[in-house]
């Protein structure tokens, strides 16, 4: 079989992908919906999103070999099945960790601003220090906040001497942020990791947030801490059951956005990236992709001089969840439309600051913008 030969079913949703790889293979597109078992028969190569489940109801009697999930997640993917049929499969790990950060790190600056709260006088507690946390870590910690750090994984590798407990996370943390895989079982599951007695155990009636999988926290179970002031705000962008979610929880959330976080065009064209360079390594051939870039953002400079709080200003202009939030809480039943229509974002690093001086400038430096 030539290359010309390999047929790739691509979701047509994945950003920046039209054109790469046309040259080396035919190519579909289709709708995630459309991606059925008929459409992969003869199929050799399947590049797709969480929208998909790929399973064997999807590639029984296909000749696909091959998978690629432009995400960092892949609990999509029946991986035993894969393995036990040859079916090779990648993921895109790291690819949108800024994103996810830069969401995070907004989320934060607004909470504290509205109840008028210092963030040096805060601790976080990070659950799950992979690609994301790390990222989470490094820009709390440029903004002076105190930060405790749980990974039993990585703990039992690395020693436990930088990570605590999930009881000290919650007896300590004002803010508390989950960034774990969604693993169903075993020695380090973590479905319902923020369960009914973890939000029960809290003392300090901290802001919760999720931006890893929605069954990482029991949505009932945070909603009830909700009610009873156990957890005194949520941040939801992912949530159990979607696109339907609990209602009630979305009103009740603090910022409440359609599984956006990662959603930045930054983090969309290193997904893809990442895809086509492993397609290309599976087809022995080397694809460029330095004309995969984001388109710059329309107002890439911002001007700090004489502001009175340059730091939220900076993060604030790049990137605000408010406008995401008000949305799905109006139209809460468009959840797949909101995020299929999301906008362009660029991370820190688009934008051009002027005007911040000493310790700001540092900061800002540090989060990633240009100085």
């Amino acid at each position: 079989m030539t290359q010309r030969d390999i047929h790739i079913v691509a979701d047509s949703k994945i950003p920046f992908l039209r054109g790469l790889l046309e040259p080396y293979a035919h190519i579909s597109y289709y709708e995630p919906s459309e991606i059925t078992n008929a459409v992969m028969r003869d199929a050799d190569i399947l590049l797709t999103r969480t929208r998909t489940r790929v399973d064997k109801r999807l590639l029984n009697g296909s000749r696909c070999y091959f998978v690629g999930t432009a995400t960092i997640g892949y609990d999509h993917i029946d991986t035993e099945y894969c393995k036990a049929n040859g079916i090779r499969w990648v993921n895109a790990p790291g690819c949108n960790a800024g994103s996810v950060g830069q969401y995070v790190l907004a989320s934060i600056l607004l909470w504290a601003r509205s109840k008028g709260r210092e963030v040096a006088d805060m601790t976080i507690g990070i659950v799950g220090v992979g690609h994301v946390g790390r990222i989470v870590e490094r820009y709390c910690r440029a903004i002076g906040m105190k930060v405790l750090l749980n990974d039993p994984p990585r703990a039992a590798v690395e020693g436990s001497e930088k990570f605590v407990s999930l009881d000290e996370i919650a007896a300590k943390a004002d803010i508390v942020t989950f960034h774990t895989p969604l693993i169903m079982q075993g020695e380090y599951a973590t479905c319902h990791l923020g369960s009914a007695r973890f939000f029960d155990s809290l003392q300090r009636s901290p802001l919760v947030i999720n931006t890893s999988r929605g069954a990482v926290v029991d949505n009932y179970a945070l909603l009830r801490a909700l009610n009873t002031e156990k957890v005194s705000d949520a941040v939801m962008d992912v949530w159990e059951g979607e696109p339907r979610l609990n209602t009630a929880l979305m009103l009740a959330s603090f910022i409440a956005t359609p599984h956006i976080a990662g959603y930045s065009s930054d983090g969309k064209a290193n997904a893809t990236r990442m895809i086509v360079e492993a397609v290309g390594k599976e087809l022995g051939v080397k694809i460029d992709t330095t004309e995969l870039v984001p388109p710059t953002p329309p107002v890439s400079t911002l001007s700090l001089a004489r502001n009175s709080d340059p730091i939220v200003t900076a993060v604030l202009s790049s990137y605000n969840p408010l406008f995401e939030t008000r949305n799905l809480k109006r139209q809460p039943h468009d959840f797949e439309k909101l995020r299929n229509s999301y906008g362009i974002r660029r991370e820190f690093h688009a934008y051009t600051v002027t005007g911040a001086r000493d310790n700001n400038a540092t900061v800002l430096r540090e989060l990633g913008f240009i100085l």
